[in-house]
């Protein structure tokens, strides 16, 4: 256990006490919090000088929201994973958190457990959204699409996806994780992240939210019921 490097995490909220609090909370977990920082553009700074593997970012801001933050330091690291951490609900804040390049949106009324098993999800590269909110992003890309003629339309100029590809990606549409697709399809989980990741690449998204809802918006696959 000694070996494994820690997780080094940079908190970016406005409120001291919350910050405080949830520092608390990670360090007793074994996570490095490496700095923190009260507004999007402090955040920038911390994130050029820090290189944390993992930022929790507020939405509401003053200066600098957190959705501006995501935008800038994805442009500039896209590696590091932005998990998104507030009290908003609001879907445009969840959209546009995603369109960013957040890898994760959670609501601060979660409970500890929840919360930190989200967390995992993250650093084995899935998406990690409060409970309901995937549900609101499969809804919304498929209504951006105008519905199934024109999503018919645009998946056929759309990358051919192969058979394999199609059958992980309808169970990973369901909220299965990538063991459990790979235990569904007779697959290792190793084998079941490289097609994802070849998915990816292929359609140019950035993370397994946003190749969930393009799936759908696609007309590949239905939503959640």
């Amino acid at each position: 256990m000694d070996a494994v490097k820690p997780i080094k995490i940079l908190l970016v909220d406005d409120h001291p006490l919350f910050l405080e609090g949830i520092q608390n909370l990670l360090t007793a977990k074994g996570f490095k919090v490496v700095g923190t920082a009260g507004d999007g553009l402090e955040a920038l700074a911390k994130a050029r000088a820090l290189r944390p593997d993992l930022i929790l970012m507020d939405v509401q801001m003053p200066r600098c929201d957190g959705l501006a933050a995501t935008r800038m330091i994805k442009a500039e690291m896209p590696d590091v994973k932005i998990v998104m951490l507030s009290v908003s609900e609001d879907d445009a804040d969840l959209f546009e958190a995603l369109k960013g390049g957040a890898c994760g949106y959670l609501l601060k009324n979660l409970d500890a457990r929840m919360f930190f098993d989200l967390l995992s999800r993250v650093m084995q590269d899935e998406a990690a959204l409060a409970p309901g909110m995937t549900v609101k992003v499969l809804n919304e890309f498929a209504r951006q699409a105008g519905g199934p003629a024109v999503a018919s339309q645009e998946s056929q100029a759309a990358p051919a996806l192969s058979s394999r590809q199609l059958e992980i990606l309808t169970l990973a549409t369901q909220g299965l994780t990538y063991k459990e697709v790979g235990e569904a399809l007779c697959l290792s989980e190793r084998t079941v992240k490289y097609h994802v990741g070849e998915i990816m690449k292929r359609l140019h998204l950035k993370n397994r939210a946003q190749l969930i809802a393009y799936a759908v918006k696609m007309g590949w696959v239905s939503g959640l019921h």
